[in-house]
């Protein structure tokens, strides 16, 4: 089956995670700074899972551009992805509005963390139901920034409990890895063009 209606609902779904987050910031009641500083944590918190879901948001765009066509456990696994996508909401407004106290920061690092495997999955059904000599198998080689990252998300867990900067500036560093922009795909399908 074609591949378009996946990409759409997937946009979809990840436009509607962007919009139940921003409509978490609410509004301070005074005017002062005391009462934005009030607000760092959740605002903090926003800008890091926004980033997070942009980047996975590009890198699902860039994957399914060296996709054909979809099948049952593509849609499947694609539908992993976005439920532990649609948890952000919840675990960025949790460790927002707890001023990034451990057991939030512990469970947002483990959304993370499942996100990340949910990714790998799809990536994997993609290339079970494609072949390794596919465009994403040729592109997805070693995957060293896809291996590190849940590695990363597994240390911050418990690390919330000892230190949340700690565990935090560990999902920064990862956020950071993945801003460098991935050229994999592109230069495997500029290749076969």
């Amino acid at each position: 089956m074609e591949k378009n209606r996946l990409e759409a609902f997937s946009d979809g779904v990840i436009a509607i995670i962007i919009t139940i987050m921003v409509l978490e910031l609410h509004v301070p009641h005074a005017t002062d700074i005391p009462a934005l500083e009030a607000l760092l944590p959740v605002f903090l918190s926003y800008v890091l899972s926004f980033i997070y879901v942009g980047i996975y948001w590009n890198n699902h765009h860039h994957m399914f551009q060296a996709v054909k066509r979809v099948g049952g456990g593509i849609l499947w696994a694609n539908l992993h992805l976005l439920f532990w996508l649609s948890l952000f909401p919840f675990a960025t407004g949790w460790m927002g509005e707890n001023h990034l106290a451990a057991l939030p920061t512990a469970a947002y690092g483990f959304v993370l963390l499942m996100a990340a495997a949910a990714y790998k999955i799809l990536q994997q059904t993609i290339i079970a139901h494609q072949g390794s000599d596919s465009l994403l198998g040729k592109a997805v080689g070693g995957d060293w920034k896809g291996n590190l990252s849940p590695m990363l998300y597994l240390a911050a867990i418990p690390l919330a409990f000892v230190n949340v900067w700690i565990a935090n500036g560990l999902f920064v560093f990862v956020a950071l890895l993945w801003l460098v922009p991935d050229r994999r795909i592109e230069r495997v399908l500029d290749k076969e063009d």
